[in-house]
Parts: structure tokens; C-alpha cells; sequence
């Protein structure tokens, strides 16, 4: 490759990738920079490579570090620094990229070289002359040196670099190109957290629904899906950024079309009141996929919030439910009042009253008897969606059983007062009844007390009844007295 194109190649991928050209400049004259270190650098070098663009020349430097006798290990302290980190060192060294660090390292003044001149300025370094001078030798070279600095020796030009050599600078560009773009995406969206973003859906995994965003891919986690949304490959999806994190693979772009925060947005898309601050949304519950509820208020006493919401004929509202899936929106009216706050949360019934508790922060709503099962709502949703809006706990009751439990309790005491006489006139009863020895005379004898065996009482009676009647007719003389008589 001639090395005049240097200067169009980095500006085309410096678009392409979405990073600054001076990003991409710095890469190339580091992967230059370890390419001719490999075939014409020494063991510990740092060379550093500058790059003109407009002719496309490399000028390649050696980098040395100005030192004092107090910035220098002893002997005794490399020693003691050997022995600790030799198990460190082995582990490192076991790396699969520890090359491309070592190279990394040895040329990184080239970016970051201020902060590593402070590092080594104050701390202590082992001496390599292939990257270190000292101070007495520095100052013959430039007079006004300080220890800490650094100092440049030119080396010689080259443009033809081996195989290896190539392949690490392959390397380095790769590498180091996707960092920065990881950067610049992650520079982009982190100030856009919290917004609304659209993509094509690229990929399905499992349940993460994956979106191409122009310059990164967001991924949609099954739980901030709407339920029961059918998505296909290659659709637009509108989604809120959520959070947006780094990632070794990438910045990890969460999005979410399940958050209440995203029917926000929506709005604020669609009603130019909202954006004016005119109208402002305060409150909003949300069941994804099923039925959500909107607070608004009005700063404007001309303005009407819930007509602003709706649109002319249902146009503004019409579209974000179209955007949801077909998901139900109930629009209220927001009140600094409590009771009327929750009687306007469960629209769309109709409220009669509503009685709170503040200390126990529960609200009772009476509703007509037709209008009852609608407050409910199926399943009870439409008072879950209130409470949740309110923050109140709310219990929906009948309005005609408080008035048969109020009429109940009025004709308690008269039920009471009733029994009361009851009680009062048997008591008097039990006073003027017959003393217990007079009732013991007047009782008429039994079979038992006649010392008669039980059931020939009866028999008596029956023999006593057929005589009485007997005796009424004249009486018959029997055989014997006839023969008598005669």
C-alpha cells in the first residue's frame, strides 16, 4: 500500500467507524511504531512514530526517560521486588496476548505520556539504558532538562516491514480502532439514557429482541417487552434507552418498551403542549400490553389537559396506542386534592364519594350499584391502576349497601328496646304466678299418687262412664229374681 493513501484511508475510517481522525492517527503511528520495532527495534525500546498526512512519511523516534540517582532501584530492591512478583509475573506471562501488551505498553507514552512522566517522576524505576538516560548525560543534550522528562533521538526511516511485523500492526489497528469506537458509542449514548431511540430488529436470541441503532446494537430483556407483542426481523421498533453500560464486548445498550416512562415519551412526541410545558403529565401506572392510566395537569387555566391529550377526535391518542399494540389509555385530570384524585383515577366509572383515612392512607370510594363492577375493573385492574397512580390503598363498596347498613343500624336499638319488654313482662309474670305449695294442692291427684299402676287411671273412668249411663235406664230384673218374685 502506498503510504500517500494514508491520509484518505484514515478519513474514510474515521466516518466509516464513527470515530475522531485524530483518534485513528494516533492508532496508525502506534501500530506503525510496534511494526518497526519488531524488525528493527531492540528489547525495551519505545519508539514512537509520527506520521505527516500530506505526504504520508513516517518519522520514527526513540523515547528516553531523564533520571536522577534517587529516581534508580538498588540492587536490594530488585531483588526483593523480583521475589514478590514472581508469581504475578508467571501468570502474566501465561497470557495468549501478553506480546501485544508488552508492545502496548512499551509505546504507550506515545498517547498517555505526561501522566507516565508524573508516575516515573515519582516513583523509583530499574534502569535500562535503552530507555532510560541519566540527568548528567540528558543535560549535555538539552541544558535546561529536568528529571522526568523525556527525551527524543531520530532513528532511521523505514518503509518495508517482514510479515510478523505487519500482522502485529494488523493487530494493534483492530484493536485499538474498536476501543475507540466502543468509546465514541458509549460517549453517545450515555448522554441519550432515558430517551426514545429507534431500530431494526436485527436478531431474535431466545427472548432478547436485539436492534440495530446506526452506531451500536440495544437489546430488549423479555421483561421490558409488552406481552404478547408479535416482533419480526427486519421491523422498526420505537424503545426508551434505559441504561447504557460498558461492556468488554461493547457498551451494553438496555432498551425497554415496557416502562411507564416510554408512554411519557410517546406523549411528549405527539402533543405539542407537553414539550411547551403547558401541559405537564404527573402521574403514570401501567400494566404493559393491558391498560395504562395518565395524570395530567394544566399550568394554564385556558388550557384543557385531558382534551390536549386526546387530540381532535382521538388523533394524538390514536397514535401512541398504535405504537403500544393496541394497549387501552385512560386519560385523567390530576388534583391536588386526594378524595377527587381518586375518584377521577377510576375513571371510567362514575364516583359518588370518597372517604379517606390519612393516617392508614386508605380511600373508600362508593359507586352506584351499575357503575360497581366497572370501578373494579376485570380482575380487579382499574383499582389496582388507581391505586398505583394515587398511592392510595382503595376499597370500592356499593353506595346502596351503606344505606341498608345505616338503616340496619336504626332499627338495631328499636330490636333491642322490644326484647327488653319482653324480658320486662315475663319478669312480671314470674311475680304474680301461684306460690309453689298452693300449686301443690290445687294439682289434681294422678294415677301415681292414688298408688293405681300407670294406665288403669283411664280404665276406671271408662268403667266409671259405662256405669253412669247404666244407671239412667230402669233396671232389669235377672232370672234368679224372676223365680223369686213368682
Amino acid at each position: 500500500m502506498d503510504l500517500k493513501t494514508f491520509g484518505q484511508a484514515m478519513r474514510e475510517l474515521a466516518e466509516e467507524k464513527g470515530v475522531a481522525e485524530e483518534k485513528v492517527r494516533e492508532t496508525i503511528e502506534l501500530a506503525i511504531a510496534a511494526a518497526y520495532k519488531k524488525d528493527y527495534g531492540k528489547k525495551g525500546q519505545i519508539i514512537r512514530a509520527r506520521l505527516e498526512p500530506s505526504t504520508g512519511e513516517f518519522q520514527f523516534s526513540q523515547i528516553k526517560l531523564v533520571v536522577d540517582e534517587r529516581m534508580i532501584k538498588s540492587e536490594e530492591e530488585i531483588a526483593h521486588e523480583e521475589a514478590l512478583g514472581a508469581e504475578t509475573a508467571a501468570v502474566e506471562a501465561a497470557s495468549p496476548l501478553r506480546p501485544e501488551i508488552e508492545e502496548l505498553e512499551e509505546i504507550s507514552p506515545a498517547v498517555g505520556a505526561g501522566a507516565e512522566g508524573e508516575t516515573a517522576a515519582v516513583r523509583k524505576v530499574r534502569f535500562n539504558p535503552e530507555r532510560h538516560i541519566m540527568f548528567e548525560e540528558a543535560r549535555e543534550i538539552k541544558p535546561d532538562v529536568q528529571p522526568g522528562e523525556e527525551l527524543e533521538f531520530a532513528l532511521e526511516p523505514k518503509r518495508e516491514f517482514g510479515r510478523i511485523a505487519s500482522q502485529t500492526a494488523k493487530q494493534v489497528i483492530i484493536q485499538r480502532i474498536r476501543e475507540a469506537e466502543r468509546d465514541a458509542t458509549y460517549a453517545e449514548f450515555k448522554g441519550r439514557e432515558g430517551e426514545i431511540v429507534s431500530g431494526i430488529v436485527q436478531r431474535i436470541e431466545g427472548r432478547n429482541i436485539f436492534l440495530d441503532l446506526g452506531r451500536g446494537v440495544g437489546v430488549l430483556p423479555p421483561e421490558e417487552q409488552i406481552q404478547r407483542e408479535r416482533v419480526a426481523i427486519g421491523g422498526r421498533l420505537k424503545a426508551i434507552l434505559i441504561l447504557v453500560e460498558k461492556e468488554m464486548r461493547g457498551p451494553g445498550l438496555v432498551l425497554s418498551r415496557s416502562h411507564p416512562a416510554f408512554v411519557k415519551k410517546l406523549f411528549a412526541l405527539e402533543v405539542p403542549e407537553i414539550q411547551a410545558g403547558t401541559v405537564e403529565i404527573k402521574q403514570i401506572a401501567r400494566e404493559a400490553g393491558s391498560r395504562s392510566k395518565v395524570a395530567v395537569a394544566s399550568h394554564d387555566p385556558a388550557v384543557d389537559p385531558v382534551g390536549s391529550m386526546v387530540g381532535q377526535r382521538g388523533v394524538r391518542v390514536s397514535t401512541v396506542i398504535n405504537e403500544l399494540g393496541g394497549e387501552k389509555i385512560d386519560i385523567i385530570e390530576w388534583s391536588e386534592d386526594p378524595a377527587r384524585f381518586v375518584a377521577n383515577a377510576l375513571s371510567p366509572a362514575k364516583i359518588l364519594d370518597v372517604t379517606l383515612d390519612p393516617e392508614r392512607r386508605e380511600a373508600t370510594a362508593l359507586a352506584p350499584d351499575e357503575q360497581l363492577s366497572l370501578a373494579i375493573g376485570r380482575g380487579g385492574q382499574n383499582v389496582r391502576l388507581a391505586a398505583k397512580l394515587t398511592g392510595w390503598k382503595i376499597d370500592v363498596r356499593s353506595a346502596a349497601r351503606p344505606a341498608a347498613e345505616e338503616a340496619a343500624a336504626a332499627q338495631a336499638p328499636a330490636e333491642a328496646e322490644s326484647e327488653a319488654e319482653q324480658s320486662a313482662d315475663v319478669e312480671a309474670g314470674a311475680e304474680t304466678a301461684v306460690p309453689p305449695a298452693q300449686a301443690e294442692e290445687a294439682k289434681p291427684e294422678t294415677a301415681s299418687d292414688l298408688g293405681m299402676a300407670p294406665g288403669t287411671e283411664d280404665a276406671e273412668a271408662e268403667a266409671a262412664g259405662i256405669k253412669d249411663e247404666a244407671s239412667d235406664e230402669p233396671p232389669v230384673a235377672s232370672t234368679g229374681d224372676q223365680g223369686k218374685s213368682q
